[in-house]
C-alpha cells in the first residue's frame, strides 16, 4: 500500500480554501442556513485532520471576509457562535495535534467574546511545531494590502530599497509562503478578495461539490490535479 506522499507527484507546501456552499447545502435539504454553516464548520475540522496526514506545511481556510457584514445580522451573530464553540469544544484536539494556529484578518470590530476565543486559540498552540492553520477571519485581501501600505507609510523604510519581500512582511501572513493550490467548493470560479497578493501564482482548482459534502476523496483529487500542474513562474 503506498504512503500518503507516494499517493501524489508532488505536494503543495501551502495550500488555501475557501469552504463555500454551506447556505445552498441545507437549503437543498430544507434546513436553515445556519444548520448548513455548522456541517462547513464540523467538515473543516475533518479537513484539517486529513490534510493534516500529509507533509503539508501550511493551510489557510477563508472563514469569514470584510464583504460578510452585510449578510444579515442574525445570520452573522450565528457564525460567530459557531466559532466560539468550536474552540470550546476542539481546541484541545487541535493542539494535541500538534497543530499551530494562526488568524489571518483583523481582530478590531469583532465581539469581545469571539476576539477572546481566537487569541485563546493563537496562544494555547502558539509552541506547537506541526501544520499551520490559518483561519482568515475578519479578512479582507484589499484590506490587507492598505494595511500594508499605511506601515509601511509610518516605517523608516526608504521607497528605493522596498520590494516585493519586504512588502510581504507587512502582510497577514507575514512568514508563511505564497499559495501553491487555491480550492474553491460550491461551483463558483472566483477569489472573492482572498490572498490576492498570495495567490499571484497559485494554481486554482474549483468544484462543484458544496462544502459540507467536500471529503477525503475531493481533497485528494484536487492534490492529485495539482501534481500534474506544469509551473513554469512565467517561465518556459
Amino acid at each position: 500500500m503506498k504512503s500518503s506522499t507516494e499517493k501524489f507527484k508532488s505536494l503543495p507546501a501551502h495550500v488555501a480554501i475557501v469552504p463555500d456552499g454551506n447556505g445552498r447545502w441545507a437549503q437543498k435539504r430544507g434546513l436553515p442556513r445556519m444548520l448548513g454553516h455548522r456541517a462547513g464548520i464540523l467538515n473543516m475540522l475533518k479537513m484539517i485532520q486529513y490534510i493534516n496526514e500529509y507533509p503539508i506545511p501550511f493551510v489557510t481556510f477563508y472563514g469569514f471576509s470584510t464583504e460578510n457584514w452585510t449578510r444579515p445580522q442574525t445570520e452573522v451573530k450565528g457564525l460567530f457562535g459557531l466559532v466560539e464553540k468550536f474552540v470550546e469544544e476542539h481546541l484541545e484536539e487541535i493542539h494535541e495535534r500538534n497543530i499551530k494556529i494562526r488568524h489571518i484578518g483583523r481582530l478590531q470590530g469583532l465581539p469581545a467574546v469571539l476576539q477572546s476565543a481566537i487569541k485563546k486559540s493563537v496562544e494555547h498552540t502558539r509552541s506547537n511545531t506541526g501544520m499551520v492553520l490559518g483561519i482568515a477571519w475578519n479578512y479582507g485581501g484589499r484590506t490587507e494590502i492598505v494595511n500594508a501600505a499605511a506601515q509601511l507609510m509610518t516605517s523608516k523604510i526608504k521607497p528605493g530599497a522596498l520590494d516585493e519581500k519586504t512588502f510581504a512582511s507587512y502582510l497577514y501572513t507575514a512568514g508563511m509562503p505564497d499559495v501553491d493550490l487555491l480550492i474553491r467548493t460550491g461551483d463558483e470560479t472566483r477569489l472573492s478578495n482572498f490572498l490576492i497578493w498570495q495567490t499571484a501564482y497559485s494554481e486554482y482548482y474549483f468544484t462543484d461539490v458544496l462544502w459540507p459534502d467536500f471529503g477525503k476523496q475531493d481533497i485528494d483529487l484536487a492534490l492529485t490535479a495539482y501534481g500534474k500542474r506544469n509551473r513554469r513562474f512565467g517561465g518556459l
